[in-house]
C-alpha cells in the first residue's frame, strides 16, 4: 500500500515535501482514495484479522500439530466466526503450519524440551509414584485414528491414567495426567515424556506445576529414553491394536480400555514384577507396608 509514502511525502516534518495530489498523480490512483485511507489508515477487517491471527497463534502454541482446519474449529470455539479459506490465509501469512505438515523449503525440527531428563533412562523405582512414564500412540480405524495417552507408574508397571480420543491435542495429554493424579494422589513425582507438542504445551505444563509434579523429557528421535513406556505400547499393538481391522473408534476404545483393565492389570503376570500382575503387586505391597506400621 503506497498511502503511507503519501503522507510522509506530504507532512510538515519532510525535508522535500510533496503536494498530495502530485503524489497521487504519480502514483496513479486519486486524492479521494487517500483522504479515505487517512480517516481510517486500519481497517475493520485488519482489526479482526490482527485479533485472528494472535489468537492463532495462542492456540498453535499450546497444540502445534493444529493446522488450519483445527484451529478453525478452535477458533470457532473461542468465538470468532472465520471460514477455513480465510484461516488458511492467514496462518499462510504468518507461517503458522502443523509440525505433521511437510511444506517444501521448511526445515522442521522437534522443540526444544521445557524440562530437563531427570531420569537418563533410569526406570526402575522402589516406591509407588516416584517415577511416571507417559506418551501418546494412534491406531487407525474405520472412521479415522483413535489416540491413546497413558501414564505408567515405574515401580509396578500399571497404568495409573489414560485418555483416548480422535485428536492428539494437549487435551488428551493433560486429562491422562489428571486422571492418574486423581486416582493416585502423587507428590512431587517424576513424570517423564518425549518432546512431543503435547508435553511442551503450557497447558500441559501448567497441569504439572499445579500438581506439583516434576516434568522430564528425553532427547530427541532417542526411544530409549522412553523404553519402559514403548514396552507397553508394543504389548497393547500385538495384543489388541493390528489382532483385527477396527471399524469404528468406539470398538477399538473399548476393545483398548478392556485390555488394560482386566488383562494388562489383573492377568499378564511380569518377570519384573516377581511373576506378579501390577494389581496383585501394589496389593501385596501396601498390604506388607500396612503390617510392618502396624507392628
Amino acid at each position: 500500500m503506497m498511502f503511507p509514502l503519501v503522507r510522509d511525502l506530504a507532512a510538515p516534518i519532510a525535508l522535500l515535501r510533496v503536494p498530495v495530489t502530485v503524489t497521487c498523480r504519480v502514483l496513479g490512483f486519486s486524492t479521494q482514495a487517500f483522504y479515505k485511507w487517512l480517516a481510517n489508515p486500519v481497517s475493520q477487517r485488519d482489526w479482526d484479522d490482527a485479533h485472528l491471527i494472535n489468537a492463532a497463534l495462542d492456540l498453535h502454541s499450546d497444540d502445534p500439530e493444529f493446522g488450519y482446519r483445527l484451529l478453525t474449529d478452535e477458533l470457532r470455539l473461542e468465538g470468532f466466526m472465520a471460514s477455513e479459506n480465510r484461516v488458511w490465509r492467514l496462518c499462510s501469512q504468518q507461517r503458522i503450519f502443523s509440525v505433521h505438515s511437510r511444506k517444501r523449503g521448511l526445515s522442521r525440527k522437534p522443540g526444544p524440551p521445557v524440562h530437563d531428563d531427570l531420569l537418563e533412562r533410569d526406570f526402575s523405582a522402589e516406591t509407588f509414584n516416584s517415577k511416571w512414564l507417559t506418551d501418546i500412540t494412534e491406531h487407525p480405524t474405520g472412521e479415522g485414528k483413535l489416540y491413546l495417552c497413558a501414564v505408567k507408574d515405574c515401580a509396578s508397571n500399571r497404568i495409573v491414567g489414560y485418555s483416548l480420543d480422535a485428536r492428539m491435542t494437549s487435551e488428551l495429554a493433560v486429562t491422562a495426567l489428571q486422571n492418574a493424579i486423581a486416582l493416585r494422589s502423587p507428590a512431587g513425582t517424576i513424570v517423564h515424556s518425549d518432546r512431543g507438542g503435547q508435553f511442551r504445551s503450557r497447558k500441559y505444563v501448567l497441569a504439572l506445576q499445579q500438581a506439583g509434579l516434576a516434568g522430564s523429557m528425553g532427547r530427541v528421535a532417542a526411544c530409549a529414553d522412553n523404553a519402559a513406556m514403548e514396552s507397553f505400547f508394543s504389548l497393547l499393538q500385538k495384543n489388541v491394536l493390528n489382532r483385527k481391522r477396527w471399524d469404528t473408534r468406539e470398538q477399538l476404545r473399548l476393545a483398548i480400555v478392556t485390555w488394560i483393565e482386566r488383562t494388562y492389570h489383573r492377568r499378564r503376570r511380569q518377570e519384573g514384577l516377581g511373576r506378579l500382575t501390577p494389581v496383585e503387586f501394589e496389593t501385596i505391597h501396601h498390604s506388607t507396608t500396612q503390617t510392618a506400621t502396624a507392628a
